[in-house]
Formats: structure tokens, C-alpha cells, sequence
């Protein structure tokens, strides 16, 4: 089906252009550059990761200056894995494009399609049936990867349980939940134990966190964020003192932080 009509893009041309000046330069780097030359998607695959987090520290901190820096780092590491995977004859660039194309159409059935839809719930609710059909997984969970961070999965599983419709009716059945996790945790004595009803508590907080519309891993972030801030503040003052950080009582280092929480 052809995509609904849109706006004319005036600046696509431009944009086309700096998308061809870059595979160009994959390709002449590819070539000719002895780094390049040697790299291997297993080779790029940590240094991807490491954008990610690096593009992820930049939206938190709202330097959009580094933001756009970081999309080109990204944007070019997913250019060379399809340059090394074209060598091989498996895929290139045009393929990786024409698929996610594709795969954007037969999930919005919504905007390509006959399909009615209320709101952002019941796309999201719509976008994991159609993946689950698509992907043939026997379990809806089968689609989140095993190596993600173990926040990131549990949010991840949970909006994947609630795509099918296992999912709690209200934020206060949840809340609920949380203070049953906690009482469990504080009355368990044993460590493997005490460590599972831990997990659980923490599983029962970050869907507390979905039901009122708040990225746990978001949230956690600013908090280390911001524990950091206050902590280097009392090191830097404390020395401007003469005091140093290790020989201090926690009454005299709660001063200075007392301090940078007014900051």
C-alpha cells in the first residue's frame, strides 16, 4: 500500500546528499584506511555500546550539540556493519533501510492501513501483536534480548506482558504489590531469600514507575547523577578546608553535603 500523502521534505535533496557523502567515505575508508580495513562486527560491537550510553548521557544532560555528535556515531557504526556485511554478499545499506521501511508499514496498519485506533496504548498494544505474529516467538517475552541491563529487561518485559494484556488494572493495585514486596523482604532472613524478595520489590517499584509514567532507568540515572554532584562538592569544599575525605566523620562530611543539596 503507498504511504499516505505528506509534506513535501524541501530540504531531502541536502539530506540524501550528506546520506551519500557518508557511505562514500565508509566505502574510501573501508578501502584504503588500515584500522578500517580490519574491523569486524564482533570488532565495532563494544564500541557501539559505548555510543549508545554515550548518545543516552547526552539526551539526559539536554546537549544537543552532543546529541547530534553522537547520532553521527551511531549512524555511521550501523553504515559499517552493513559495508562488512555487503563484502560477504549477505546485505547492504539499501537492504537495512528497505526492511525497517517495511517493517514501520506493516506495524502501523493504523496510518497504512484500515485499522481504527483510540490512542498511544492500543498502538503500542497492536505494534507487539503484529511483532509476535511476524517473528513466530512461542513466548511473547521470546523478543527481549538476554544481554540487556536488568532494568532495561524488566521494563521491557513488563510492556511486553501488558501488549497481551497481562497487566495490572491501577496503579493502586501496584502500589499494593510494592508494600507486599517490601514487607516480604524486611521479614526474610535467609540471604538467598532476602536477595529473590529483594528482585521482587525491585521488579514491583519499576512497574509502580510504568503506571505513573516514569522511566525508572531515567529516574535512577538522575539520582547517580545528582549523587555525584553532591558528593564531588564535599570533597572539593571539604579540601578547600584543609580536610581530607577519608579522615572525616560522617557529621563533618554531612555538613558539606547539606550544603550541595542547596546548590
Amino acid at each position: 500500500m503507498d504511504a499516505p500523502l505528506s509534506k513535501p521534505d524541501l530540504n531531502r535533496e541536502a539530506k540524501l546528499k550528506a546520506f551519500d557523502r557518508l557511505l562514500t567515505i565508509m566505502d574510501e575508508l573501508r578501502e584504503n584506511c588500515p584500522w578500517d580495513k580490519k574491523q569486524t562486527m564482533e570488532s565495532l560491537r563494544h564500541l557501539t555500546i559505548e555510543e549508545t550510553y554515550e548518545l543516552s548521557d547526552a539526551i539526559l544532560e539536554n546537549d544537543l550539540d552532543e546529541v547530534k555528535k553522537e547520532l553521527g556515531d551511531l549512524i555511521l557504526h550501523m553504515i559499517f556493519y552493513s559495508r562488512i556485511a555487503s563484502e560477504k554478499k549477505e546485505f547492504d545499506v539499501a537492504d537495512v533501510l528497505n526492511e525497517i521501511s517495511e517493517k514501520l508499514i506493516r506495524r502501523h496498519p493504523h496510518i497504512y492501513g484500515d485499522l481504527k485506533v483510540e490512542d498511544e496504548e492500543v498502538v503500542k498494544e497492536n505494534w507487539e501483536k503484529i511483532k509476535l505474529k511476524e517473528k513466530g516467538n512461542r513466548s511473547v517475552l521470546g523478543g527481549v534480548p538476554k544481554s540487556l541491563p536488568a532494568l532495561v529487561k524488566a521494563m521491557r518485559i513488563q510492556e511486553k506482558a501488558r501488549g497481551v494484556g497481562f497487566d495490572w488494572d491501577n496503579q493502586d493495585q501496584v502500589w499494593d504489590k510494592v508494600q507486599e514486596e517490601l514487607n516480604e523482604f524486611q521479614s526474610e532472613s535467609d540471604r538467598e531469600r532476602k536477595m529473590e524478595e529483594f528482585g521482587d520489590l525491585i521488579f514491583s517499584l519499576i512497574n509502580y514507575a510504568r503506571f505513573v509514567d516514569i522511566n525508572p532507568e531515567e529516574a535512577l540515572e538522575r539520582t547517580n547523577k545528582k549523587f555525584i554532584k553532591r558528593f564531588q562538592y564535599l570533597e572539593s569544599e571539604s579540601k578547600k578546608d584543609g580536610k581530607q575525605i577519608g579522615e572525616m566523620t560522617l557529621e563533618e562530611m554531612d555538613v558539606y553535603w547539606e550544603q550541595a543539596k542547596k546548590l
